[in-house]
This record gives C-alpha cells, sequence and structure tokens, in this order.
C-alpha cells in the first residue's frame, strides 16, 4: 500500500516550491507585514496563472480539475513559505462551500472568477467566541436583504464577495453577498499576523442570495469547514517543517564554547520533539488527504484528528525555533516571529484548538457507539 504522494504529485510540489521560492521570499512576507498592504496581489495573480486557484475546481467551472490531493500539496507550500495570500478565505471555503451547495448560476458567475484570481470570496460565520451554535447567529436575512455584524472575517477588507451564516426564519441558512453591493460597511482589525488580514463586516439591508436549502446553514458550514480544515492543516504541517528546518540549521551553524549548539543534549532534545510532533502532524495530515480526496465517512473524524495536531505542531515548533535561536530568535530582523505568528492565526482560523479537541472526542464517542449499536 502506497500512502504517499504520486511522483505527479510531488512534480507539482517541486513545481510549486520553485515558484514560491522566486516569488516568495520573507522579504515578500515582510512587506506586507509592515505596511497597510492586505496581501501580495502580484503573487496572488501568479499563482492564478500557474493555475494553482483552480487546482480543485473542474475544468467546466475555469479550473484545472486536478483534485483535492492536488490541493493538499499546494496548501503544505503556501504554509512552508507563510504567502501572504487569500487562498484559504477564497479556495478552501468560499470555493468549496459552492461546490459543495450552490445553484449552477453561483458557480457559473464566481468559481471562473476565482481560479483565475479576478475575484476573492470570504468565509463571513463568526459573531462570537467558542463553537459555532444556532443561538450565536445574530445576523438576519429578511426578504432577501441582509443585516447584522461578522467579525472577525479572515481577507474579509480585500474579498468581492461573503458567504455569510444568518437566521431567515427557518434556521441558520448562508447566503452569498457581493460585497460591492449597497449597505456594505468594513473595518480592518488588528491581528498578531497582519499578512493574513482580519476585518469586521457590517450589513445594512444589503443584496443576499441564499446557498443551499434555508435552515441548512449550520449543516453545510460544518462539512465545508471541515474540509477546509485539512488543508489548512497541510498549510501548517509545511509551517512546521520550515520552522524545524530553521532551528536545525542554526543548530548546526551557531557556535557557543568552541561546540555548534546542536551537539548540547537540551537543543538536541527540543529538535527531537519538534521533529516527532511534525511528524505525527504529517500522519494525520495524509489520512485526512485520503478522507478529502474520497469524501471518506471518516472524513468528520480525520478533520479533527488534523485540526488537533497540525495545530499542535505548528506552534510548538514555531515557539522552540525561537528557543533554539535563543537571544536572536526574539528580534524584529530574524524570521523566526514570522512564523510564530502565523501559528498563532492558524491556531485560531477555524475556531480554536479547544473547540476541535471537544468536537474530536464527540465525533469518536459517537462512532464508537454506533460501532457497538
Amino acid at each position: 500500500m502506497n500512502l504517499d504522494f504520486s511522483a505527479e504529485q510531488n512534480e507539482l510540489r517541486q513545481q510549486v516550491r520553485r515558484f514560491l521560492a522566486d516569488r516568495c521570499p520573507a522579504s515578500a512576507v515582510r512587506k506586507v507585514l509592515e505596511t497597510d498592504a492586505q496581501y501580495d496581489g502580484d503573487l496572488y495573480a501568479g499563482l492564478a496563472e500557474l493555475g494553482v486557484l483552480g487546482a480543485a475546481i473542474p475544468e467546466e467551472y475555469g479550473g484545472v480539475g486536478l483534485g483535492h490531493l492536488e490541493l493538499c500539496v499546494v496548501a503544505e507550500e503556501l504554509g512552508r513559505v507563510l504567502a501572504p495570500v487569500p487562498v484559504a478565505s477564497s479556495v478552501y471555503l468560499a470555493a468549496e462551500c459552492l461546490l459543495q451547495a450552490g445553484t449552477e448560476e453561483q458557480k457559473a458567475r464566481w468559481l471562473p472568477k476565482i481560479a483565475a484570481g479576478e475575484a476573492i470570496g470570504c468565509w463571513a460565520i463568526n459573531e462570537a467566541t467558542g463553537r459555532m451554535r444556532p443561538e450565536k447567529v445574530g445576523a438576519t436575512v429578511e426578504g432577501g436583504k441582509l443585516t447584522g455584524t461578522k467579525s472577525p472575517v479572515a481577507d474579509g477588507a480585500i474579498a468581492d464577495f461573503a458567504i455569510v451564516l444568518a437566521n431567515d426564519g427557518d434556521g441558520p441558512s448562508l447566503y452569498l453577498v457581493d460585497l460591492t453591493s449597497d449597505g456594505v460597511s468594513r473595518e480592518v482589525l488588528s491581528t498578531i499576523d497582519p499578512t493574513r488580514g482580519q476585518a469586521r463586516l457590517a450589513f445594512d439591508g444589503a443584496p443576499a442570495t441564499l446557498i443551499g436549502g434555508a435552515g441548512d446553514g449550520r449543516h453545510i458550514a460544518t462539512q465545508v469547514m471541515d474540509r477546509a480544515a485539512i488543508l489548512i492543516g497541510f498549510e501548517q504541517l509545511g509551517g512546521a517543517d520550515r520552522a524545524l528546518e530553521m532551528a536545525r540549521d542554526y543548530a548546526l551553524e551557531r557556535m557557543a564554547f568552541g561546540r555548534q549548539i546542536g551537539s548540547f543534549q537540551a537543543i538536541k532534545h527540543m529538535l527531537a520533539d519538534m521533529y516527532v510532533s511534525a511528524t505525527l502532524a504529517r500522519s494525520n495530515c495524509y489520512y485526512g488527504a485520503w478522507a478529502l480526496a474520497t469524501s471518506a465517512a471518516e472524513l468528520p473524524i480525520a478533520a479533527a484528528t488534523v485540526r488537533v495536531s497540525a495545530t499542535n505542531a505548528f506552534q510548538h515548533c514555531a515557539k522552540n525555533n525561537i528557543q533554539t535561536h535563543g537571544g536572536m530568535g526574539f528580534t524584529w530582523e530574524f524570521d523566526c516571529h514570522l512564523y510564530y505568528r502565523r501559528s498563532n492565526a492558524l491556531a485560531l482560523a477555524l475556531g480554536s484548538l479547544s473547540t476541535w479537541e471537544s468536537l474530536l472526542i464527540e465525533r469518536m464517542s459517537a462512532g464508537n457507539l454506533e460501532a457497538a449499536a
């Protein structure tokens, strides 16, 4: 049984890695971090030309039609370089939601634009902390008009459309809102990682069209977020691996008391622990990739497993990368803090770690009860 990616998929990995090495060095990430830019527009356009944005979008909607395994490969490479682009919001979430539940008209209008990099979508679900529950949804839709506030919304300041969870009398439903229409205002929020911008979206009678069935919003959103959790898990895996490599390389070149610091036991143990956490995350991510590509019944459990292990791995490796670099690791000039910022931002991207830990326990318990019945 071959549990690795195919030769063609690994060739795609190398192609994307070469492209990102040329177009997304640390200086490009810092440019977004240190200016008012919300993302790297040139890089995003380049990814569209490369076919990355349409990797999992069918050809009939302007995509490449490769599949989700290929998108997992791409996600890992984007995570390695901390690419400051709205791929997670637009591709993993918005495009996936349209593919899963959108009408033909909605797909035909927006998916080709997403694949071409001509439109950016965002996922406007949050209104309060904690798990998504019906009683926390304050936004409402009446007569096709949306009223309410969503915050924080990843890439909400740059998106062309939003997929919004709102009550409409039948319960929470998903609605598509053109953010260029009347009745929409935006506010940029300050966060730990400005390279992944967040915004507050306020709606005052904005036109909204239903996605999926009325009252099915929470069910559809859960499915989409499970699928996105695996893709974001691959981004976290890429970041964890790169943080480990940075720590290893510094430990081999930094000298103290006439020796490489990597020869000291404390550093050896730290690097070994980082390797173990990243390797466990890779195992779980590969399991998640299989479940995502095949839409397996195990997908909900796989998604929660990926989310927990990849979040722990990235945060662990990013933190210990700083520790390995010592006092230099805390300085602005070194790139360690870029990975630390991103690890914390992604840890909250789809809900907190504790939320996904609870989901994992609940889903595994439910599976055990079904097996025993």
